[in-house]
């Protein structure tokens, strides 16, 4: 019995290959496989096109393989996210590289150095963009009868009182944005749980809780857009469509960050801007010289 138990402990070492189960440990340049000095590269951006040679695929990261070969050859013109370009020199690459085939929207990303958990950290306003968003916007307003009239004269879609609120709960969600009056929203606390989830509450923030509702509805359907930033302190704003000149890019670029700058919160100590980024729905990410478009004109 002795002797099985020694025959039993006293087994044969498995050899293991050096580095088999390791993972791979990044240098530079690329990513070194376990056990040796072999560099696979990633896919960086760079100022040339990637070559589609036999066996590419097996050079990209997984992360990589998943985007087509359009967002590729597009990603190695863009210089990754280590360069800052001019906003003419952004706004002209991303323009270029918006190769889909539908109008795609632009958006701007804004890392800001604030910490949204605290209150005098938060951020959310309206700015009005001078070219417009490129989207009709539905507008519906709750608010007294005797300025229904007025308000469906200015383009909103449905307004009044409480047969408004009556189709709300009804499942009646025909609109993207939703204007009410001061005197109405003690009417409108009860759709909170419907309005709520979906960002459609009437807030005054937002610029949707007004008396003004003619004016808000030519505001939002002109151009008017919020912005709030998120837990990370980033700002995601719509600014507008890849079939817009560079000139009306530009512009609404220009003044979402105008807009960032005036509404600064109070509890913002030192550097305010970190980074941004603009890019079209489908198309790869620019960085942007948030210093060169404040000093913009």
């Amino acid at each position: 019995m002795a002797a099985r138990m020694m025959n039993v402990n006293m087994q044969r070492p498995v050899s293991v290959r050096p580095g088999v189960g390791a993972p791979r440990r990044p240098v530079a340049g690329g990513v070194a496989s376990p056990g040796s000095r072999m560099v696979v590269p990633v896919a960086a951006a760079t100022s040339e096109a990637p070559s589609y040679t036999k066996g590419y695929i097996s050079r990209l990261t997984p992360q990589e393989r998943r985007r087509s070969r359009r967002y590729r050859d597009a990603r190695s013109s863009t210089f990754g996210k280590d360069r800052e370009l001019g906003p003419e020199e952004a706004v002209a690459l991303m323009k270029e590289h918006a190769n889909a085939k539908f109008d795609e929207s632009v958006e701007a990303h804004l890392r800001l150095n604030i910490d949204p958990k605290y209150n005098d950290q938060q951020l959310r306003a309206t700015v009005g963009l001078p070219a417009g968003t490129g989207q009709t916007v539905r507008v519906a307003v709750l608010c007294p009868d005797e300025m229904a009239d007025a308000a469906k004269a200015a383009g909103a879609v449905m307004a009044g009182a409480d047969d408004i609120i009556a189709e709300i709960e009804g499942g009646n969600m025909e609109f993207d944005k939703l204007v009410a009056t001061p005197d109405m929203m003690p009417k409108a606390a009860k759709l909170g749980r419907v309005l709520g989830p979906r960002g459609l509450m009437p807030n005054p923030k937002a610029g949707t809780v007004t008396p003004d509702v003619v004016a808000a509805v030519a505001e939002f359907q002109g151009g008017k857009v919020e912005f709030r930033a998120d837990k990370q302190g980033i700002v995601h704003v719509l600014c507008g469509k890849s079939s817009f000149t560079q000139e009306d890019l530009l512009q609404n670029i220009k003044a979402i960050v105008d807009a960032i700058e005036a509404n600064r919160p109070t509890g913002a100590k030192g550097v305010y801007w970190k980074t941004g980024y603009i890019c079209t729905t489908m198309g790869p990410s620019v960085r942007l010289d948030i210093a060169a478009l404040k000093a913009m004109e």
